[in-house]
């Protein structure tokens, strides 16, 4: 513990830019896993344990993209697409078959397809790492404000996640699409007697879902290595980010991601040892304050 260089940091606008900078990248990208997760359980009540996957696939499919085409728009883009496409067979092939089944059931098939994946990314890209490294249009000098330094990429990968933030919450409460889906949400039986083609309706959603995961991934490759099982620790975090934030809550996905990103950037240096304790300390004190997560519903 090292409260006297938290302390420094905090009055030392360098320092406070710096690490909030890395906070919101942290917590943009928990944002985009966690918003899947939340919106796919919002409207299945199913716990996506796979979802990892999706954003580990992504990363790997942006990597071989780039590699093929030298375009990071086109790498993140085809990352996406493909993952949305995955949601959707995800959905069909397997989920479909396990809607309303035991949860034990589910989280079988789920940790069945993250063995299998993981294991298909070691045959296909191999067991070692991978680096993408930053794109040409980013490796340009920083931007400093305050004396902080504020990478490029960085600041680019906080707008577009700011933006998908926007448009999904925009797109839920204001679109024909966005309040059949809330509707679903609180009773998908009544969506489908009123003529809905329900089945669609779980296809998008898991697409979307699969899609902001592969985003995710796509867009953390520059600064982070690839690697097997790489989704399994952000999966970890994206569902403390939707218990916190609650179940079904992209609003609350977003706060609570953020609030996750601010206590690891900060907690690295007054509590280097123990920043994942910390997170856990802030899940379990929202709890027990408000059981159902900061925007979720009380049963």
């Amino acid at each position: 513990m090292d409260l006297d260089a938290l302390g420094a940091c905090l009055t030392t606008p360098a320092c406070v830019v710096t690490q909030a900078t890395s906070g919101l990248i942290v917590g943009m990208l928990l944002f985009l896993v966690a918003a899947g997760v939340t919106l796919i359980f919002g409207v299945l009540k199913i716990v996506n344990f796979a979802h990892g996957t999706f954003y580990m696939l992504g990363g790997y499919v942006a990597y071989s993209a780039l590699g093929a085409t030298d375009s990071y728009a086109l790498a993140v883009l085809s990352a996406t697409l493909a993952m949305a496409l995955f949601g959707v067979v995800f959905e069909r092939a397997l989920m479909s078959r396990v809607y309303g089944s035991n949860v034990l059931m589910q989280l079988l098939v789920c940790y069945a397809v993250v063995l299998i994946f993981d294991d298909v990314v070691k045959i296909v890209w191999g067991p070692e790492f991978h680096a993408m490294g930053m794109p040409p249009a980013f490796q340009v000098p920083p931007l400093f404000i305050a004396g902080g330094v504020v990478p490029p990429f960085y600041a680019v990968l906080i707008v577009i996640a700011a933006l998908i933030a926007i448009v999904l919450g925009l797109g839920l409460s204001m679109t024909r699409l966005g309040k059949t889906v809330r509707a679903a949400a609180i009773n998908s039986q009544m969506v489908s007697a009123l003529g809905i083609n329900t089945t669609l309706l779980f296809a998008i959603v898991f697409a979307v879902g699969g899609g902001l995961a592969g985003l995710a991934g796509a867009l953390a490759a520059p600064v982070r290595s690839l690697s097997p099982g790489m989704g399994f620790s952000i999966l970890i975090e994206s569902f403390i980010v939707t218990v916190i934030g609650g179940m079904g809550s992209i609003g609350g996905a977003l706060v609570s991601a953020l609030l996750i990103g601010m206590v690891r950037a900060f907690g690295t240096i007054g509590f280097p040892q123990f920043t994942d304790g910390l997170i856990y300390i802030v899940m379990i004190a929202i709890l027990l304050l408000r059981p159902q997560g900061l925007f979720g519903r009380s049963p």
